[in-house]
């Protein structure tokens, strides 16, 4: 396919769409049969469907029954981590070979035109970013973010904490499912911007913007203190009386679901005619800016509503422009 009936390529290689980003065209007025249309299928397809599909095959084959997490035991976590552990190896690792070793695509639609593999650092351990990465997300990221699980899968079945019954309840979990993921970007929001004040980020958040060029393996790349705060997602489940099926669900939108914003790709070509849309723009643009986009481009305008939004567009880039000279002004003067 050729990308640049869709973007254009600067000097350097790096390749940005032509189209902006836009919000959810529920928050624009008047609102636009067609645009609603459009962003709904796009919102469930693929990332949504296939996510809830992912917890479905999790519920089903890997978590044990009420009565086995009604007791903590080496067995059934085992089992369960090892499942998280092949399930993120397969998904995030598919991305990784098809598009970053075997570059079936080459550059074609990659927003920053190097490959990691292709620059050393020493920043990173063993200087390889794809190396880091991925010893992170295994040692660190999985591992925290299946603790979480577990905990929650255990309180659920042992009465600590408050859960509904498909036969009682369909209706609430059925919405649940639905607001997971809007409350998800909620929480991200929030714990993005807490690890991006100054000591926080330093000693912690600093640590996944290493990888300003970032690759699958980037996605659960980060500090365990970041991986606590951001699979602590599923910790609304304690809070909110639903079924353990949600904490579940929270795992696959926090742990399979990071790798969207870091695809690196803004199409994945499936085929010399087909291309998969990513939805990774928003999110690369905040790797590349570090002050902008703290949440992806979801249901809730967050960033706009904040003043961080930016859309990869001109104007946008200069309203970013705008907002970083005031804080350099602010700093200049105390």
């Amino acid at each position: 396919m050729d990308d640049l009936q869709f973007g254009a390529r600067n000097k350097r290689g790096d390749w940005a769409p032509t189209q902006r980003l836009e919000l959810a065209p529920f928050w624009t007025f008047p609102p636009s049969l067609t645009k609603l249309t459009g962003w709904v299928a796009g919102y469930l397809w693929p990332w949504s469907l296939l996510f809830l599909a992912i917890t479905a095959i999790w519920w089903t084959l890997f978590v044990p029954g009420t009565d086995t997490l009604r007791t903590l035991s080496a067995g059934w976590v085992a089992g369960l981590l090892a499942a998280n552990w092949i399930g993120i190896f397969v998904f995030f690792g598919g991305f990784e070979w098809r598009y970053y070793m075997k570059r079936v695509q080459g550059q074609r639609f990659k927003y920053n035109g190097r490959f990691p593999s292709d620059q050393p650092s020493d920043v990173f351990w063993f200087k390889r970013q794809n190396v880091d990465n991925f010893l992170r997300s295994f040692l660190i990221g999985v591992p925290i973010g299946t603790a979480i699980e577990v905990l929650l899968l255990w309180a659920c079945a042992s009465g600590h904490a408050d859960t509904l019954t498909w036969a009682e309840h369909p209706g609430a979990i059925a919405a649940w499912v639905l607001l997971a993921p809007v409350i998800h970007e909620l929480h991200f929001f929030v714990i993005h911007r807490a690890i991006h004040w100054g000591p926080l980020y330093r000693w912690v958040h600093s640590v996944h913007h290493n990888s300003v060029n970032p690759s699958p393996w980037s996605s659960l790349s980060m500090h365990p203190v970041e991986s606590a705060l951001y699979f602590g997602v599923a910790l609304w489940v304690l809070v909110l009386p639903t079924h353990p099926f949600v904490a579940v669900y929270f795992f696959t939108l926090a742990g399979f679901g990071a790798v969207v914003g870091h695809l690196g790709f803004d199409r994945l070509e499936l085929t010399e005619r087909h291309a998969q849309t990513s939805h990774a723009y928003a999110h690369y643009l905040h790797h590349k800016y570090f002050e902008v986009n703290y949440s992806d481009n979801g249901v809730l305008p967050l960033d706009r509503w904040f003043g961080s939004w930016h859309d990869g567009s001109p104007e946008g880039e200069r309203l970013m422009q705008e907002r970083f000279k005031k804080k350099r002004d602010r700093l200049n003067a105390a």
